[in-house]
């Protein structure tokens, strides 16, 4: 499931990419983003756990780990979701006893594991700075 969480990660990797050395704090984070500066410093911990951020306490805030150009959308979409995270999910509860039931799970999972695989490779193709760029903070 595609859920906010990566929207906001890629917020916050602009906002240190571009941000003066020191600004990235959660408090200033969430305050663009629009949400609590807890739900930033859940995310950032992904991103630090991941290798793309350092994140030190206090007034310190965030700085990226590499160029932003370095970064692409795809390494932020595995650190903020789990490896095995399926972005389209398959209903599990299929009747075994129905020809359909029995077959479709395996049927859509193809399917979809063809989609989350063209859409990592789009993202692949985007990088953090030309996200900066393109928001007009370079």
């Amino acid at each position: 499931m595609i859920a906010t969480r990566f929207s906001v990660g890629l917020h916050i990797l602009v906002l240190v990419a571009s941000d003066p050395p020191g600004d990235a704090t959660s408090i200033r984070l969430a305050a663009s983003i629009g949400t609590n500066p807890v739900v930033v410093r859940r995310i950032a911990g992904l991103l630090s756990r991941a290798g793309l951020i350092t994140v030190q306490r206090g007034p310190g805030g965030a700085s990226l780990t590499r160029e932003a150009a370095a970064i692409s959308l795809a390494d932020v979409w595995r650190a903020i979701h789990p490896e095995r995270e399926r972005m389209i999910r398959v209903h599990g509860r299929t009747n075994q006893e129905c020809q359909t039931g029995r077959r479709i799970p395996a049927l859509l999972r193809s399917r979809f594991d063809a989609a989350e695989a063209a859409v990592l490779a789009d993202l692949a193709r985007t990088s953090i700075a030309e996200l900066v760029t393109e928001a007009g903070r370079d």
